[in-house]
């Protein structure tokens, strides 16, 4: 037989009032039904809205960094392989949106928030807000940096992307 069924009642009692009490601490920390105001979390800038370091979320964050950094370098490789020389800056290579779309259509279907991307990270220019196929097709995109200076920068930030990854 289990000895469960021999315990005494005061036992019994003092196992109820842990529980009750287990239960009141828990509640007396919760900010919805406390009524207490509580402290808040304080966080750096750097911390704020992003998961806990180490965190499945930080890793399939990081992961997703990395890709779009490796798009973003593809990309970059595309124009330069593509691309004219600029008549008064030969070391600048141009494509027309319309011919990048094209070329590029075919590998990925973000085309146009790569070329977004890039330009925030100071890689290419080209004059607008957002690019649209047809009505943009002859807008420039300049890449504005050496292809060499693109890589180096863009195999080190993914490299910091996948820190602690694995």
């Amino acid at each position: 037989m289990s000895t469960a069924m021999f315990v005494s009642l005061s036992d019994k009692v003092a196992m109820f009032n842990q529980q009750a009490n287990n239960h009141m601490a828990s509640q007396s920390r919760n900010p919805f039904t406390s009524g207490l105001n509580l402290d808040k979390p304080k966080f750096s800038k750097e911390e704020y809205g992003r998961p806990a370091a180490g965190s499945l979320s930080d890793i399939r964050g990081r992961k997703a960094t990395a890709h779009i950094l490796r798009e973003m370098l593809e990309l970059c490789e595309i124009i330069q392989q593509n691309g004219t020389p600029c008549k008064d800056h030969p070391e600048i290579m141009g494509i027309t949106f319309g011919d990048l779309f094209n070329i590029y259509v075919a590998i990925s279907d973000k085309c146009v928030g790569l070329l977004l991307r890039a330009r925030k990270q100071g890689m290419i220019e080209f004059e607008g807000e957002v690019l649209f196929q047809r009505r943009d097709d002859d807008v420039p995109i300049f890449l504005v940096k050496p292809i060499a200076e693109i890589r180096a920068y863009f195999k080190q930030k993914i490299e910091d992307a996948k820190k602690d990854v694995h």
